[in-house]
């Protein structure tokens, strides 16, 4: 069996399933913690929050790329893992204030037991080893969280953005050589996030409407909510899925790994962040439904929506060199209603860009029905170039039959070139 074979049928354990738990956890504590803090300030310190759990998850996503997290003493070290990670997440809320140390602690044996982890995957694979050692230097990070929970102000400020850029910034360093991606796996773990940040915008719907009473505004709050939400799981899962999975297909070795790295490691988190604003924004609405949004809120319910589909955007930039149409115009959009949000009506600005998302997924499918259809029959069995020539293909093939007695020479040319 080749290669390819078997990475194509490396799927997500339930190990995986149930670190990916603790996860849904933590991304529901940065909702709460911008809810209780809705200000410029809360905004800054809750997507450095969301950064540095982002950043941990993905790294044991690439980590159970490459071994098998079930099996023998590696399942007992996740097991270690995901009670680090549960410490983390009930730190969350107050890792800038009184439980900071502790975040910082618990955030640190995460991303030791991370290194072990890899290092044991990496065994007789000396290109995965020198990674290895490339993160043994990432573990900095952690150690300046540790130091930040002593501290209050600019100064843990400073070294919460210090930490983060290590992260970050240290993911570029060795061309990503020695990683190793299996396309399914990949796809259908990040794809599996996706799914838990959209559930935590529903998550916003049952908190955001506990502590009210159930009226036909709330409930019109709701039903938008989850439109939205539905759009979101849309844009995501009805064809870009499969698109993505084809690219990492096709791609080898490091440029693979560059790939999965720039759209997924990078790309993927300003979709989940956008989703958990967009959480926060939806939860401030239906406190209450009739009064407008003041402007950090007002940010999350339309900004959040634009970061999400912005992210799709860079995506399909980073992957295919175009931007699309729907999507770019979806954003500008969502933007341009930012302003609307803060004067009318929370409801109607939750309508407002509901209709937006609404409209984008109504142009897609009616825009690129056939690319769609094709893409969708042939989940995981086609390449890009064959799904970007279907629909202009059979335009052409109509095309002449269509003007054969209403155009000629020059004017038949130029049809055919569009």
């Amino acid at each position: 069996m080749s290669e390819q074979r078997v990475e194509r049928e490396h799927r997500v354990t339930p190990l995986e399933l149930f670190f990916d738990l603790v996860v849904v956890f933590a991304i529901t504590q940065v909702t709460t913690f911008l809810s209780s803090d809705p200000t410029w300030d809360g905004l800054g310190r809750g997507m450095l929050l969301l950064g540095a759990l982002w950043w941990v998850w993905s790294a044991y996503a690439w980590l159970t790329n490459n071994l098998d997290p079930e099996e023998g003493g590696v399942r007992l070290a996740v097991l270690a893992a995901v009670a680090a990670m549960l410490v983390v997440s009930l730190a969350t809320p107050h890792a800038f204030g009184r439980d900071g140390v502790i975040f910082g602690i618990a955030y640190l044996i995460v991303r030791a037991l991370h290194v072990v982890l890899f290092a044991i995957a990496g065994r007789g694979d000396r290109d995965v080893l020198r990674a290895v050692l490339r993160l043994c230097v990432s573990l900095v990070a952690p150690i300046l969280l540790v130091v930040a929970g002593f501290v209050r102000g600019s100064a843990q400020l400073a070294l919460w953005g210090s930490a983060l850029a290590i992260l970050y910034l240290g993911a570029l360093v060795g061309h990503m050589r020695g990683w190793r991606v299996s396309p399914e796996h990949f796809v259908e773990r990040f794809g599996l996030i996706i799914i838990i940040a959209i559930g935590e915008s529903i998550v916003a719907i049952g908190v955001g409407a506990a502590r009210i009473r159930l009226s036909s505004g709330v409930i019109v709050a709701a039903l938008l909510g989850i439109t939205v939400a539905a759009c979101l799981w849309w844009s995501y899962f009805d064809w870009l899925i499969y698109t993505e999975e084809a690219v990492l297909a096709e791609a080898t070795g490091a440029r693979r790994a560059s790939l999965a790295r720039d759209a997924y490691s990078y790309l993927h988190l300003p979709m989940v962040g956008g989703i958990v604003l967009f959480a926060f924004g939806l939860k401030t609405t239906l406190a209450d439904v009739s009064r407008p949004l003041r402007t950090v809120p007002a940010l999350g319910l339309c900004g959040g929506l634009a970061l999400y589909f912005l992210a799709h955007v860079a995506m399909r930039a980073r992957i295919r060199g175009d931007l699309g149409r729907g999507r770019p115009a979806a954003t500008v959009a969502l933007f341009a209603l930012l302003p609307a949000a803060k004067v009318v009506p929370a409801l109607a600005a939750l309508g407002l860009v509901a209709a937006v998302c609404v409209a984008l997924i109504v142009y897609e499918v009616v825009r690129y029905r056939e690319s769609r259809a094709y893409i969708r029959s042939r989940r995981g069995a086609f390449t890009i170039e064959e799904a970007s020539r279907i629909e202009p293909t059979r335009r052409r093939e109509r095309r002449p039959r269509a003007r054969h007695s209403h155009t000629t020479g020059g004017d038949a040319q130029a049809a055919d070139r569009v």
